[in-house]
């Protein structure tokens, strides 16, 4: 008798895609075309999502590398991973009206850091070189501001008074790979202070502990997401850490190669906090076409949070740049 082959089948990750912050910065962005009309600039991706980015430039949105792109008098967003205050002044020089659409849970890292830097503390911020989170942070109090990018880097770290240390982190970082780091550093630096709440997203935390749970049975991991987006980059490695045979991350379903399938019974299915659910059915629907139509959801919490829109969409911007730019 020929072997049954066995079932096929997807384990789909709850929660996953949008979170709060992302949500709040991609409606912010829609609102204010909405109120204001055509261009709105934004600097740097509003969110780390390749169909995001394209379906806002198709509604009006203009997205720039830095402020002095933007024309004087205009309005200009600012993305939800955060600035520096250098920017918001470079923005007040050009007369520029603007809308601050950062994460408030990247909001309370800057702050932790200001308030730390006040009381002269040697800040050591675990985070990846480069990403924009960690310029904006570390732009908040750069005398003060040490960045520890993984538990390699812990070796070279030097402060300058021990028992006045504390750390922060990136909010999309792996939350094992933090700890690690974290764990590193209190071993150089035992007075090593924590932040006063947890720095890493519950969005974050929230779909590790899903991917974690599935990996074990997945023989396939595809992650939807950017490649620069950092905490879709981490599911991952987070998915090949819990047991998968296999991951990957696929901005679209189209990336997705028949190869990835030989063999496999179980493929696990999971977004990054900025990708829109669009996308996921889309892959749903490339694997239903391959015979993969049972979808079990792993749950791994309950999600309630929101948060209310950037003020600015409550005011005239565009009376006030205008206004500015006749200063």
């Amino acid at each position: 008798m020929t072997p049954t082959p066995p079932a096929r089948r997807v384990l789909l990750a709850a929660p996953r895609g949008y979170c709060a912050g992302v949500d709040r910065a991609v409606i912010a962005v829609e609102k204010a075309l909405e109120q204001y009309g055509a261009p709105i600039y934004v600097r740097h991706e509003i969110v780390h999502n390749k169909y995001v980015v394209q379906t806002l430039e198709k509604k009006g949105a203009i997205f720039v590398d830095e402020t002095h792109e933007v024309p004087e008098g205009s309005i200009v967003m600012f993305s939800a991973h955060g600035v520096a205050p250098i920017v918001h002044e470079e923005a007040a020089r050009r007369k520029l009206a603007t809308i601050d659409a950062t994460c408030p849970l990247v909001t309370k890292v800057h702050k932790e850091a200001v308030r730390f830097a006040q009381e002269d503390y040697d800040i050591l911020l675990i985070g990846h070189e480069g990403h924009e989170e960690v310029i904006g942070t570390s732009g908040e109090a750069p005398d003060h501001i040490q960045l520890v990018d993984g538990p390699e880097d812990v070796a070279k770290v030097e402060v300058r008074d021990p028992s006045k240390v504390v750390w922060l982190s990136q909010t999309t970082l792996s939350v094992d790979e933090t700890m690690e780091t974290v764990d590193a550093l209190k071993e150089k630096f035992p007075q090593l202070m924590s932040p006063p709440s947890d720095d890493i997203c519950y969005a974050t935390q929230n779909r590790q502990l899903a991917v974690k749970q599935m990996g074990a049975d997945s023989d396939l991991v595809i992650v939807v997401g950017s490649r620069n987006s950092s905490n879709s980059k981490r599911l991952v490695e987070v998915a090949k850490l819990a047991g998968a045979r296999e991951a990957y991350l696929v901005d679209f379903a189209d990336e997705i190669e028949e190869a990835w399938l030989d063999g496999v019974s179980t493929v696990g299915v999971t977004s990054g906090a900025s990708v829109p659910e669009v996308l996921v059915e889309g892959v749903l629907e490339w694997l239903a076409r391959r015979g993969f139509e049972d979808v079990e959801i792993v749950k791994a919490a309950e999600e309630s949070i929101t948060f209310s829109l950037p003020k600015e969409l409550r005011r005239d911007l565009r009376a006030e740049a205008a206004a500015l730019s006749e200063d």
